[in-house]
């Protein structure tokens, strides 16, 4: 095994690590998502933890947030809440911070 071996195989731990946490920092984000747009839309506690479910999984529609972005202004504006995707786009900048900064407190 040469230095140059170890070193790759070093690089390539690191992209899988960094790559995992990405994933699940942008999991957590699409859950806070969530439960932000619920207490926008009122919603109980049980449909709140459904909703934040929905959100997630509709992260896995299509690559990049567009998705995501979709079915926030669509949902929101269905339940007569006054939105618009700037907001929404918003709300993704804070809850990634919260989301990095929760899973960096729980390591």
């Amino acid at each position: 095994m040469t230095m140059f071996d170890d070193r790759e195989r070093a690089f390539e731990t690191k992209y899988a690590r960094d790559e995992e946490m990405q994933f699940r920092v942008t999991a957590r984000r699409n859950r806070l998502l969530g439960q932000w747009a619920a207490e926008q839309m009122k919603l109980t506690a049980e449909e709140t933890d459904a909703y934040a479910k929905s959100v997630v999984q509709a992260d896995f529609e299509e690559a990049g947030d567009e998705d995501v972005i979709r079915k926030l202004v669509s949902d929101l504006t269905a339940a007569s809440v006054e939105i618009d995707e700037g907001a929404v786009r918003l709300a993704i900048d804070e809850k990634t911070v919260e989301a990095r900064r929760q899973l960096m407190q729980s390591e």
